[in-house]
């Protein structure tokens, strides 16, 4: 799969494609949907399939310190879009500018005259341009002009009523309260934090249970604070090969402040079971959040958390060796 940053940097001699845009965050089943479709449709026409993604998240910069929390890293969204058979990726630089565009002229410079689109595949809700005045019907009539038709896919339901359309904002929703169950149901694989292994306390190194502190980018969508069930593996990092051959372990994570030694900092550690012998400072790593074992609680005596802290394990165990 081929990236490329901006539109000066597509290829000329991109002689037409199918095209679909979206920030993409998480590329949940909904997501996954329109880019099968995708990639169907170049499939049979012997054309490449193109993602357009941006590079920040629009509401940082239509409005600033309203970030959401992010579901995906941007190296780990490229990774999914290369295991769904994208061909190329063109990354749109979010600015104020780009926001200003009408629905006409973002077809025109972003679309019609780089990337050539035989087919556009988009959601049902899809909305483009200037206060997103532009929608699916908008898009047919200007492909019209332009020389695309417009496939639309319909939005992905988990859980029946309970859980409904899946949408970034709904498994956003999920992670935030710690059901992580439901967040990998509407994803489609574990929600995972990625990050920097870091030096904490070694508080868990002393007790005979040595964690990985994850430090994670800011805008991260961490779990709510809790003792959850997953696995840890080492991922690449600006090139430079995944530790330990990319593995992934089974691994206890805590996510919280450590009551029982009253802190204040907010912390993602993850416990690697049956292995004490890693070295994973300065390391790029995922957790990946499986199941909730239980809330966080304050101990009465370092003895009592000891014995919680193995039983979390046995548990992790139970249900991901």
């Amino acid at each position: 799969m081929r990236s490329w940053h901006g539109l000066g940097n597509v290829p000329e001699d991109l002689g037409g494609s199918v095209v679909t845009i979206g920030v993409f965050d998480g590329i949940h089943r909904g997501h996954q949907r329109v880019l099968g479709r995708v990639a169907e449709i170049a499939a049979e026409r012997g054309l490449p399939s193109v993602v357009v993604t941006f590079d920040v998240h629009p509401e940082e910069i239509l409005l600033p310190g309203t970030h959401p929390p992010m579901l995906t890293t941007q190296r780990h969204r490229m990774e999914i879009f290369e295991d769904l058979g994208m061909d190329e990726v063109c990354v749109l630089p979010f600015t104020v500018e780009l926001s200003r565009l009408s629905p006409e002229e973002f077809v025109r410079t972003v679309l019609a005259d780089r990337l050539r689109p035989v087919v556009v595949v988009t959601g049902e809700a899809f909305r483009f341009g200037h206060r997103t005045s532009g929608d699916v019907e908008t898009l047919r009539t200007l492909g019209a002009e332009y020389g695309f038709t417009v496939e639309t896919v319909p939005r992905a339901e988990v859980g029946g009523q309970a859980q409904g359309l899946v949408s970034a904002g709904m498994v956003r929703g999920r992670v935030v309260a710690g059901d992580v169950e439901a967040a990998a149901a509407a994803l489609g694989r574990p929600h995972r934090v990625e990050g920097v292994v870091v030096r904490g306390h070694q508080r868990g190194r002393k007790l005979g249970v040595p964690t990985a502190n994850v430090e994670s980018p800011p805008h991260t969508a961490i779990p709510a604070d809790a003792v959850y069930a997953g696995w840890l593996r080492c991922v690449p990092r600006d090139d430079v090969p995944a530790a330990y051959g990319g593995e992934r372990w089974p691994a206890a994570i805590s996510i919280g402040t450590n009551p029982t030694f009253d802190g204040v900092v907010r912390t993602v550690e993850a416990h690697v079971v049956g292995r004490d012998d890693l070295d994973l400072y300065g390391t790029h790593v995922a957790v990946e959040f499986g199941y909730r074992l239980r809330d966080h609680s304050k101990f009465e005596s370092i003895d009592a958390l000891i014995e919680q802290m193995r039983a979390d394990i046995a548990e992790t165990l139970r249900l991901t060796g």
